[in-house]
């Protein structure tokens, strides 16, 4: 599949544009069908499924799992399951199904063409996914509904503007190719090529350039370090159009619940980064007139840093208490606590009532 769609893509397309030329419709659904495709795989596999990062109406999830048939990654049970052994074994060449470490060819495609034993599934890893009917609809249908959205809607699209080999070969063939290495970038560039702001604990980086081809799934280092945060960019500036549509999503009533990390533990993440790297450099200058200096200053920071946390999480602690006791007193004063109460009590009334039978029966 991978390579019959790539030759098409690099040869007939090409021969059917200067033979013949594309109507600008062929273009317009190759371009909305790839991006359907994208949103459906970054927001509703990966954010939605893989990581529960929020909650979707079911007409969202829906139409995830529709343009995520599409986009022909398998079903979303069997991608969430490998996407949560990737998250959990990464760079570890024996368990990891897509260990960068062990090149670019198998962590972009290679790891698809064979049954290595890293790519083993461990279904029990998707034990709540199973519990959604639709996704386990989708599951056991994946077949038939990835053929009717790649031949049947390309071809009926294209009867519809009057060019169904135009439309078919644009938003057919070739959105079908430009989706699928856009997405692999991701489990290969992005753990190649970029920075790593956040932590050096593993290979996964941020890149900035890779989050614009793949709809700010670029931002790789964040996410691996804050994996059920509904956001990839964080900043303001970085492009991160599934945030946004999660967002849309939300105001609209199509999805809640969406998590964020704290700032303060982002922040935290920055700092420790940095004060490793520092700590890094200084041990190479050891020796010279100003390392020392440098050094205590350096440590002098850390101490406020670590002062900082503890004084944080005291009181996240303090404000987790004060909400559990809120919620208490709240759930004390509620009708129906008081509800509970009176049944309680007239249950134990025949308690006792039935006790007395019992002995007068003894």
């Amino acid at each position: 599949m991978f390579a019959v769609s790539f030759a098409v893509a690099v040869t007939l397309v090409p021969w059917y544009g200067l033979a013949h030329g594309y109507r600008e419709s062929a273009w317009l659904w190759f371009v909305l069908l790839l991006a359907a495709n994208g949103m459906a795989i970054t927001c509703g596999y990966h954010r939605l499924f893989a990581h529960a990062s929020y909650e979707a109406h079911p007409a969202l999830r829906l139409a995830y799992l529709l343009f995520g048939a599409m986009a022909l990654q398998n079903s979303a049970l069997n991608w969430a399951a490998s996407h949560r052994k990737h998250h959990q074994y990464i760079d570890d060449p024996e368990r990891d199904p897509y260990c960068a470490r062990r090149g670019f060819w198998f962590s972009h495609i290679g790891w698809m063409l064979r049954d290595y034993p890293s790519g083993t599934r461990d279904m029990s890893r998707v034990r709540d996914l199973q519990r959604d009917k639709l996704l386990m609809w989708q599951h056991r249908h994946y077949l038939a509904l990835a053929l009717a959205m790649n031949f049947g809607l390309p071809l009926l699209l294209g009867w519809g503007c009057g060019d169904i080999a135009g439309t078919f070969l644009l938003a057919g063939v070739l959105r079908l190719v430009v989706s699928h290495h856009a997405t692999f970038f991701i489990n290969s560039l992005a753990h190649m090529w970029g920075t790593q702001p956040y932590t050096e604990d593993h290979t996964a980086r941020d890149n900035g350039l890779i989050a614009l081809l793949t709809y700010g799934e670029g931002y790789h280092n964040f996410h691996h370090m804050f994996a059920h945060d509904y956001r990839n960019g964080v900043r303001w500036w970085q492009w991160d159009p599934s945030k946004w549509l999660i967002s849309l999503m939300q105001w609209l009533g199509l999805a809640r619940h969406l998590k964020r990390v704290p700032r303060f533990k982002i922040r935290r993440a920055l700092l420790s980064t940095q004060f490793r790297r520092a700590e890094q450099q200084l041990a190479q200058q050891s020796g010279r007139a100003h390392a020392e200096q440098l050094r205590a200053r350096v440590a002098e920071e850390y101490e406020c840093f670590c002062a900082a946390v503890t004084a944080w999480t005291h009181l996240h602690e303090q404000r987790l208490l004060q909400t559990k006791r809120a919620m208490i007193e709240r759930w004390e004063r509620s009708p129906l606590q008081m509800q509970l109460r009176e049944l309680e009590h007239r249950l134990q009334q025949q308690y006792r009532r039935m006790r007395v039978l019992r002995e007068q029966l003894g």
